[in-house]
């Protein structure tokens, strides 16, 4: 686990004590600085405790990123302790009795995770590698958001160096030698994976909703609802339309007043 919540041991004492009535969740601002990657990561985090009905306060703040003991968002102060990222806060969501996939058998609960971790591989690898890797993008839409904070020569630098992290990741797991053709067609793969997965049903494994859909709604609906030079990466979306009817029904049942930036 990427948090403070490193353990089994930490997260069964975690787990003794009811879910707080102050719970805090911490991202960067929606308008005009946060990045899609990102967006994606708090709205899957957002629709799975909104799914479990678990009461969180948002918490705007530049430096989200840096705060966070894991430097990923979103991350949530629970008491005095701080979780990061989608599966640690699941974690301890789980521990505490909150649980979106309690009725799956240990099979359907693998395969749970083997696609959350395609998503996970394919999808946010995607979206480093337009935003950070494609031309265009970097330089109408990555840079001046993710330089928004700061002041000249700290709008310049940061997001620089920012670049040469991501390009770092993307070239250890061989991403970064991908031409966008390649990339586009990895998406492909996946979205076509999910809709088989999908099929005519209301949710991944059927009438409930589980933390698959959680996590398919936050990276899908940043896709669709984000404008890029290129709409191709949208367009490969909407070409499925259970997986459109899945983001619209998610959003419509939990997030009724969210309102997405471009």
């Amino acid at each position: 686990m990427s948090s403070l919540v490193s353990d089994a041991a930490t997260v069964e004492i975690i787990g003794r004590t009811p879910w707080p009535e102050t719970v805090k969740l911490y991202q960067p601002y929606e308008v005009g600085q946060i990045l899609m990657p990102e967006f994606a990561s708090c709205l899957s985090v957002k629709a799975f405790l909104n799914m479990c009905g678990l009461k969180f306060q948002t918490e705007l703040r530049t430096n989200a990123e840096f705060m966070s003991p894991s430097g990923k968002v979103p991350f949530v102060q629970i008491g005095p302790l701080l979780v990061s990222e989608f599966d640690p806060i699941v974690s301890v969501a789980n521990a505490k009795g909150h649980s979106l996939s309690s009725h799956l058998t240990d099979e359907q609960r693998a395969d749970m995770k083997a696609y959350i971790s395609m998503v996970q591989t394919t999808l946010v690898n995607s979206l480093h590698y337009l935003l950070w890797l494609d031309k265009e993008t970097l330089e109408l839409v990555t840079k001046p958001r993710y330089g928004s904070p700061y002041k000249w020569p700290l709008n310049k630098f940061i997001p620089l160096m920012k670049k040469r992290e991501i390009t770092k990741l993307l070239s250890s797991s061989g991403w970064a030698k991908k031409s966008s053709e390649e990339v586009y067609e990895e998406v492909k793969k996946c979205c076509q994976m999910l809709s088989d997965r999908l099929g005519d049903q209301m949710y991944f494994f059927g009438s409930k909703e589980t933390e698959l859909d959680a996590f398919v709604f936050g990276h899908l609906f940043t896709v669709l609802t984000t404008n890029l030079p290129s709409s191709q990466l949208a367009e490969i979306v909407q070409k499925h339309g259970n997986l459109a009817d899945l983001c619209r029904r998610i959003h419509e049942e939990h997030f009724k007043d969210l309102q997405k930036d471009s």
